[in-house]
């Protein structure tokens, strides 16, 4: 395809994408847990340890997480379908229906996650019509085993854990086995 992109046509293209679900919580001013689910989450970094995730630029929660200035991202696992759905919807108290524990910066660590990345916001940058959020990972929880929570073509999915490929992945910054490598994954 050429010329110009209609929304729906790149919607269902980058929709083959898998990507992982997450949680970006935080505590806004008058003290209470706030945070939206969020697929669009990525390593960035790892010196110094650096995420990203992309709220919409129309989020009601975002400019509450922004002024808080720390975040907590929580990697939802397969078995937590329904903690995705509550929190990707608006306007309901979403904390009634899940267990959570502070974070060393206050923030929301959701109980079940297969691991949760306390940060503070270190730059927000223009995305078209979302606001790119890179973190500056201050605190990291052990992850737990599990399968991940998977979002594919417009629904949740799973895999099978496969076989590790020695060699094959080492560059990518979430796997490398030999941190100490400096090629460029091409």
């Amino acid at each position: 395809m050429t010329g110009e992109i209609e929304p729906a046509d790149y919607r269902r293209a980058l929709g083959h994408f898998c990507t992982g679900v997450t949680v970006v919580a935080a505590i806004d001013g008058d003290g209470e847990p706030i945070g939206f689910a969020c697929q669009s989450f990525a390593a960035l970094s790892l010196d110094p340890p650096l995420v990203l995730f992309c709220p919409g630029k129309s989020s009601r929660t975002w400019p509450h997480i922004e002024a808080a200035g720390s975040f907590c991202v929580n990697v939802l696992s397969h078995e937590q379908r329904d903690v995705s759905m509550v929190f990707g919807r608006a306007g309901e108290d979403k904390f009634a229906a899940v267990d959570w524990s502070p974070a060393p910066s206050g923030a929301p660590a959701l109980s079940g996650a297969l691991t949760w990345l306390d940060c503070s916001v270190e730059s927000v940058v223009d995305g078209g019509d979302h606001h790119i959020v890179i973190g500056r990972v201050t605190t990291l929880a052990e992850p737990v085993s599990g399968r991940p929570l998977l979002f594919y073509r417009g629904a949740y999915t799973a895999t099978e854990q496969a076989e590790p490929t020695p060699g094959v992945l080492d560059n990518l910054i979430t796997w490398s086995s030999d941190w100490s490598r400096t090629d460029t994954w091409f």
